[in-house]
């Protein structure tokens, strides 16, 4: 839809619906609306895991707030997941295209009816061309809520320069932002959103760990992950990807995947031997599924195996009531232990170093002794540090909440500047 369209269609529901066109000035409303764009993609719960963490800080800090969900991926799964969860936010989709004039009439509405828009959390600017349509037509404040910004494009730098907030998902982002000459007050730390997400599925939960003889507190969650995610192995046209960036992603993954998993396994039997407890392997997204086989329980020791089960992809509400059962998460994923965390479970982070800067976040958030970077870790220590946890779970469960209540404070403090924004 073109720009002339969109301002006749614009005009005619202001005549409407009695309301003035767009302007550039915020009205004070006694229940503003915020226009949120998130839900990059739904084969990864962290992905997914964004969306209904952002909600839930909205809801918490701006309860007046109306909220409209511009969702990027359009999986009908999570659809109902957010239907379920959140009834009063209403759903959108639609695409921009290069000229950034948006394909239908209910984004047009959206944008005359926000006060603001939000850019949920991600591992960069992903929704750029969404933030681009709202300023070239909307005309209104906008910000962006937890999100990676390393080495943003000249593209993106234009954006953001003209954001009223930018929240970076960790200090990191803020040093790129300088480097390209965008600082100030208004650019600070928020942590991903993930950290807020409160929904769960205890009846699906509940009904996995009966059915699999997982006693709460007496398992322990791994989730494995390779170098690179093959996203050339389930997307479309190879993710777009050369057939030189695919070898490198292929050959990397080969190279490092023993040397990462078994030191994840050697924690495992430890685990396993001196406690007696079991072990759920579980996927954060769908390609995991997998690799558990090859790289978690072909070389377990005899005596281990029978300790071991595993999990099929899942959505996050429900991954959410199991880590909420389990003792600790081990993850080489990065959302999986926020996620735990967000539901009051000791979790580490197994970080790889070429999963971008957000694991700086951990320790932004104090989790220092819980983040192990993986070309410099040795499974002894991961297996020492989680013996530490099992021996006094009252002194982890203490420290996590220390975390937890920063977390929290720093979302409080991020509601600040959006409610002088809508002039409350």
């Amino acid at each position: 839809m073109n720009r002339r369209d969109f301002i006749y269609h614009t005009n005619l529901l202001a005549a409407g619906i009695g309301l003035s066109p767009l302007v550039s000035t915020i009205i004070h409303k006694a229940h503003p609306t915020i226009l949120v764009v998130s839900g990059w993609q739904d084969v990864n719960i962290g992905d997914i895991a964004h969306t209904p963490g952002l909600l839930h800080i909205l809801e918490t800090f701006i309860p007046n707030a109306t909220i409209i969900l511009w969702k990027r991926s359009r999986g009908e799964e999570v659809k109902k997941l957010l239907n379920k969860n959140f009834p009063k936010v209403k759903i959108i989709y639609g695409g921009v295209n290069q000229d950034k004039n948006v394909e239908n009439l209910e984004i047009m509405e959206a944008f005359k009816q926000a006060d603001l828009m939000i850019h949920g959390s991600g591992p960069y600017l992903v929704g750029a061309d969404n933030l681009a349509s709202w300023i070239q037509y909307a005309n209104k404040p906008f910000g962006v809520f937890g999100t990676t910004l390393e080495n943003p494009s000249k593209y993106h730098q234009d954006i953001l320069q003209k954001a009223a907030f930018v929240y970076t998902r960790e200090t990191k982002s803020i040093e790129h932002l300088k480097k390209v000459g965008i600082s100030g007050e208004h650019i600070q730390f928020a942590p991903d959103a993930t950290f807020f997400m409160n929904i769960r599925d205890d009846q699906k939960g509940f009904a996995f760990l009966k059915a699999h003889g997982l006693a709460k507190k007496k398992f322990i969650c791994v989730i494995p992950r390779l170098r690179y995610t093959p996203y050339h192995q389930f997307s479309p046209n190879n993710n777009g990807w050369s057939a030189e960036k695919i070898k490198q992603v292929e050959e990397t993954n080969e190279k490092y995947k023993e040397v990462d998993h078994s030191k994840l396994r050697e924690a495992m039997i430890a685990w396993v031997r001196e406690t007696g407890n079991n072990v759920l392997i579980c996927p954060e997204m769908t390609y995991e599924v997998d690799i558990m086989d090859e790289l978690l329980i072909q070389s377990l020791p005899e005596d281990v195996k029978p300790f071991i089960v595993k999990r099929g992809y899942w959505l996050p509400d429900e991954a959410a009531s199991i880590y909420a059962q389990a003792h600790t998460i081990l993850s080489f994923e990065c959302h999986s232990p926020i996620i735990a965390a967000a539901n009051g479970t000791p979790c580490f982070y197994l970080r790889q170093p070429e999963d971008t800067i957000k694991g700086q976040m951990y320790y932004d958030l104090d989790f220092n002794d819980w983040i192990f970077e993986m070309d410099l870790t040795t499974g002894k220590q991961i297996t020492d540090r989680l013996r530490q946890v099992w021996m006094d779970y009252p002194k982890a469960k203490e420290k996590l909440q220390v975390s937890m209540d920063k977390v929290q404070r720093i979302y409080k403090n991020s509601a600040v500047p959006m409610k002088e924004i809508l002039g409350k």
